[in-house]
């Protein structure tokens, strides 16, 4: 499976345009790491959790929206985006959406 954030694949032609393709996922913080988090604020710096949480959940959207395209038939993702939101308190969803193609 071909991934791009591209409208096309460079040296590549699309034939066929499957549609829309989504994952995502929603995640929420161990407890334990949130309070760790809370105590860097004051001090400032990266927050490795967070950062861990958030590729995690990026790589969890990206393998359910591929999932989503082989089931389609498709052999490539194109025009991929990501989008994030706060779902609840200590919650977020991580999205990842493209259009599924065939190429050749």
């Amino acid at each position: 499976m071909e991934l791009s954030n591209l409208e096309a694949l460079p040296g590549r032609r699309i034939v066929r345009h499957l549609g829309l393709v989504q994952g995502s996922t929603v995640r929420s913080k161990h407890a334990g790491k949130d309070l760790l988090a809370g105590l860097k604020n004051f001090v400032g710096g990266e927050l490795k959790a967070y950062t861990e949480l958030l590729n995690e959940s990026r790589q969890e959207a990206v393998a359910r929206m591929v999932k989503q395209a082989q089931g389609l038939g498709a052999n490539a993702v194109v025009n991929i985006r990501f989008s994030t939101a706060n779902i609840a308190a200590g919650a977020a969803e991580v999205m990842a959406y493209g259009t599924a193609v065939t190429v050749e």
